[in-house]
């Protein structure tokens, strides 16, 4: 018997992952090599105690502690239940370590549960891949400016807009919204205030849009919105309603207040329309307010 021990000790001690057991008290009864190098604590100086004398400190994504109110191994000793969870486990050094979890129920041969066992490994590798995918997707499909969509991500969106469009029937506005006179206010301010006005404008129109619609940058100083399942009604209303709050809209520098107006040109996508024809036809729609003195929607 003591030799199967040592077997499945040196078996548990060569695996790169940490494993311990806990008693129904949540006493750590067992703490292999693996548990030793990813958390700094050697076995003699956990063995005997509980896991919820906080030694490991477990906290979920947000910092919430899970050791005195939602620990998954106390779950598991009352249900018996596997469970899965991704966790911060706290280091004898002081930082905190994301692992993978894993608890089963200890049972003995009645089919009680006596215990539990905790397997662990290092998560550091897959939280920093899903940190870089995110920071990747930000650099591809947001404006590095404004922070909002870029001109990318608007033609991917507007084309899916038109599948559901053919697929579900499902109608959309488009609304080009430009600047007036920014070369006048970029040469009275300088470039750096243009910019900050940019990005107050693009805001501005972002906080303004439903949860649903999309508002992006469409290059210099023109921006563009796509708004679903709007009327005719509801797309001049809505253009009205962006150019006055843009209007309305103020930045304060050093010596003045910075201002800007856009003007706008606005339509309802169609059925023969393709993203090249209702893009161009909406620029016409804003140079016909540019023309008209700017500061002003035109819709179709």
């Amino acid at each position: 018997m003591d030799q199967n021990n040592d077997f499945y000790k040196q078996l548990l001690d060569s695996l790169s992952d940490g494993v311990y057991f806990v008693d129904r008290e949540r006493r750590i009864t067992y703490w292999n090599r693996g548990a030793e190098r990813l958390t700094g604590y050697v076995g003699g100086e956990v063995l005997g105690s509980r896991c919820r004398d906080n030694i490991l400190c477990h906290v979920d994504a947000d910092g919430h502690n899970l050791c005195e109110h939602d620990c998954p191994v106390s779950h598991t000793l009352a249900d018996g239940l596997h469970r899965d969870a991704e966790v911060y486990l706290h280091h004898r050094e002081g930082h905190r370590v994301p692992v993978q979890v894993r608890i089963s129920p200890i049972r003995n041969g009645g089919g009680e549960i006596v215990g539990a066992v905790e397997v662990f490994s290092d998560n550091s590798a897959r939280i920093a891949d899903i940190q870089r995918i995110e920071e990747l997707q930000q650099m591809v499909f947001l404006d590095p400016l404004t922070g909002i969509a870029n001109r990318r991500y608007i033609q991917l969106n507007l084309q899916s807009r038109f599948d559901e469009m053919f697929r579900y029937g499902w109608t959309f506005g488009v609304m080009l919204l430009d600047l007036d006179h920014f070369k006048a206010v970029n040469d009275r301010y300088g470039h750096d205030v243009g910019d900050d006005l940019l990005r107050m404008v693009a805001r501005t129109l972002q906080h303004a849009a439903r949860s649903y619609d999309l508002v992006g940058r469409w290059g210099g100083e023109e921006f563009i919105a796509l708004l679903a399942s709007v009327s005719r009604e509801k797309l001049a209303h809505t253009a009205e309603r962006f150019r006055r709050l843009v209007e309305e809209s103020s930045l304060a520098t050093n010596d003045a207040t910075a201002r800007v107006t856009i003007s706008v040109g606005a339509t309802i996508a169609t059925a023969e329309d393709t993203v090249g024809s209702l893009i161009k036809r909406t620029d016409e729609l804003l140079y016909r307010s540019k023309a008209a003195g700017r500061n002003c929607v035109t819709c179709d």
